[in-house]
């Protein structure tokens, strides 16, 4: 089967060396539906669970690339919130941005998040003239064709996004600004950086990450990872099993 999927990419000889490989056996378990998603990441590296991963499971149509989201959650208060794209993609292009946003949107449905997408700059809509800025505008407008449905707006700075009073006053007419739960980074430093900020300087718990766009939920964990993170992964991942 797997060199089946592969279409002539690997012989039968290679194939039965890779599938002694954890990931690829795994991986090829989900594809033939003899279980419903794999974890993996504890003692691996990100690649080494996403590569098998758009091998054999393939992103969904419509959908160019996977990426990596995190819910966020604070306190008794249940702050919840998802961060993406903070795993996967080193600079994703505009189309491939309004994708991360729109799958995003969907995961935080999935959690019982109501998506409210930013799409994050340094800038709010137009205030500063780059083309790190311009990408994300053109994404925004990419996204809300891609799934008008959704309410996602941007480019808007963090604290325009999450501060009510600083999204009136810097983007008044935006439904999404003061008021998000779902932030979009624009690239990946960013986003790794953003929500480990928020993890370790702002004590909120960081789940995943969830890997969007798949065919089949893949969970990739974090090498630092611990038994409570590899718990609330596995029924991330059935979660979404169910809902495929």
């Amino acid at each position: 089967a797997f060199v089946e999927r592969r279409k002539g990419k690997v012989s039968e000889e290679q194939a039965r060396e890779l599938l002694k490989d954890e990931n690829y056996f795994g991986t090829m378990l989900t594809y033939m539906g003899k279980v419903e998603g794999l974890v993996s990441g504890a003692v691996h590296s990100t690649g080494d669970t996403v590569r098998p991963a758009l091998q054999i499971i393939k992103t969904k149509p419509g959908v160019s690339r996977t990426s990596g989201a995190f819910i966020m959650l604070r306190g008794r208060d249940n702050e919840k919130y998802l961060f993406s794209d903070c795993a996967i993609n080193v600079n994703p292009n505009a189309q491939e941005l309004a994708e991360i946003a729109v799958e995003s949107a969907k995961t935080a449905e999935l959690f019982g998040i109501d998506p409210k997408v930013a799409m994050l700059s340094f800038s709010t809509m137009g205030s500063a003239k780059a083309e790190e800025a311009t990408k994300v505008a053109k994404a925004t407008k990419i996204a809300q064709e891609l799934a008008p449905q959704y309410e996602i707006d941007g480019e808007l700075q963090f604290d325009a996004a999450y501060v009510a009073s600083v999204g009136q006053q810097k983007a008044p007419d935006s439904k999404v600004a003061g008021q998000a739960t779902v932030f979009v980074f624009p690239e990946l430093q960013s986003g790794n950086i953003g929500y480990k900020i928020a993890q370790r300087f702002g004590n909120f718990e960081a789940i995943g990450p969830i890997l969007q766009g798949l065919n089949k939920p893949i969970s990739d964990l974090s090498r630092g990872c611990n038994e409570e993170d590899v718990y609330k992964l596995a029924i991330i991942t059935a979660t979404q099993s169910l809902m495929n």
